[in-house]
């Protein structure tokens, strides 16, 4: 990533989120694949159609427990005039050398053995009299406890179709389907259909390693005592959380004091690790404001990097940074310290970067129109857009607590962000608003 085509009046022009946002995508690109054990690919995208070899299942299986028959020889089979035949064996799942059931015989299965030869229908275990020479039985003893199950005599006391209880070979998928495309996700259910089609590695983007942290002397870790003037780092927590629940691996790193030398080795420490790099705090116009400090000259030393900072119209976070760092270039988005401020931030420009980088292409949150719900007018001044925090039900949705940029109480309660536009002054209850929906 680089902001070096960026003009130098930058910092002094208000930005659009949009111009913001598409500066920032058209210089981050998707990770390059690698080739990973199915484990260590979920969460990872798919870069290749991926086919089957082998159809699922492979065989003829049963979907029960009970006997392989033919289906002559139990029609017209009843509780009062069983039909009775000769069972020649056990077939369990896994079996290779198979039985043949001949005319008025019975081989006892197993769910997801394979249907032996000269049988035509699977009649569970329920509709027989399990070999005992009763009524119906309620399943199967097992045969280290009746070995002796397995021969002898059963009855059936019910008709079965042919093919009733069976899994027909290629049901499921059949080879040369197309398993999985191009682009997918790999959750539990893709893996396992990958391991059943006998896929022990998979070609996918990985999950990209975002490294994120909080700048400010003010700033204690939990379970430490405040001090006067502190305050608990929630920042770092709620950004590397956010950037697992993109799809990225996030490491936190504790808060930074405000020191620029300590903040670039601090940085510079980490990029060993880091697809992408997030700080938080710092991007201001105050005098402890380091990030600027810190990376508005690293353009200095790594030929075609640089970090920009600018102002934008929106609210909350109009003070924003991205860029490049380090011999890898390695991307670098500096977001606001208010805690609202920072977590939609995240949500605007970082997720989207995240999403890029795993190579999908709907990198952003799903938008929605919903029904304004709220006691009186949602006012603001103009130029700015503004994204307020809310909660979605059918429809519509209900501010959650004020425009503060500090409000994280109100931001824990939020599942949606409400978007104001630029040009809006006021907004009545019952108007219809963009609405980011949060998940």
């Amino acid at each position: 990533m680089s902001a070096a085509a960026t003009p130098a009046t930058g910092q002094d022009r208000l930005w659009s989120v949009d111009e913001h946002l598409e500066d920032i995508l058209a210089t981050v690109s998707p990770l390059e694949p690698i080739e990973l054990q199915l484990l260590d690919a979920q969460g990872c995208v798919l870069v290749d159609d991926v086919t089957v070899p082998v159809s699922l299942p492979p065989f003829d299986n049963s979907s029960m427990d009970g006997y392989a028959v033919r289906v002559a020889d139990i029609a017209g089979a009843s509780e009062e005039f069983p039909a009775a035949l000769t069972v020649i064996g056990d077939v369990a799942a896994g079996a290779a050398d198979l039985l043949r059931v001949g005319p008025g015989q019975a081989a006892r299965i197993m769910t997801g053995a394979p249907l032996p030869p000269g049988a035509e229908t699977v009649v569970p275990v329920e509709w027989t009299d399990g070999g005992l020479g009763g009524g119906p039985v309620t399943g199967m003893r097992a045969r280290s406890l009746s070995p002796e199950g397995a021969f002898g005599q059963v009855r059936v006391h019910r008709p079965a179709e042919a093919r009733a209880h069976v899994r027909a070979k290629g049901s499921d998928v059949q080879a040369g389907d197309l398993a999985l495309t191009a682009g997918t996700v790999l959750g539990p259910p893709q893996i396992a259909l990958l391991a059943a089609i006998g896929r022990g590695t998979v070609r996918v983007r990985p999950r990209p390693r975002v490294v994120v942290l909080s700048t400010g002397s003010e700033l204690v870790q939990p379970d430490e005592q405040l001090a006067d003037g502190q305050i608990y780092d929630s920042n770092s927590f709620a950004l590397t959380a956010a950037a697992r629940d993109a799809g990225a691996i996030g490491y936190r790193v504790g808060a930074v004091a405000d020191d620029a030398d300590t903040l670039r080795a601090t940085i510079e420490d980490q990029l060993v690790r880091a697809d992408l790099m997030v700080t938080t705090g710092g991007v201001s116009v105050g005098a402890y404001d380091v990030v600027k400090e810190a990376l508005s000259a690293v353009g200095d030393t790594e030929e075609g990097g640089g970090v920009e900072f600018r102002k934008l119209a929106m609210q909350p976070g109009k003070p924003q940074g991205f860029g490049s760092i380090g011999p890898d270039h390695t991307p670098l988005l500096a977001l606001p310290g208010n805690p609202v401020s920072s977590y939609v931030s995240f949500e605007l420009f970082v997720r989207p970067v995240i999403r890029t980088l795993m190579g999908l292409k709907d990198v952003h949150r799903p938008r929605t129109r919903a029904v304004l719900q709220a006691d009186k007018a949602l006012t603001k001044a103009a130029g700015r857009r503004q994204f307020l925090r809310g909660r979605y039900t059918d429809g519509t949705v209900t501010p959650v607590g004020g425009a503060g940029s500090h409000l994280i109480a109100a931001l824990a309660q939020a599942d949606a962000l409400i978007v104001v536009p630029e040009d809006d002054t006021s907004v009545e209850p019952g108007t219809e608003v963009e609405v980011v929906l949060l998940g």
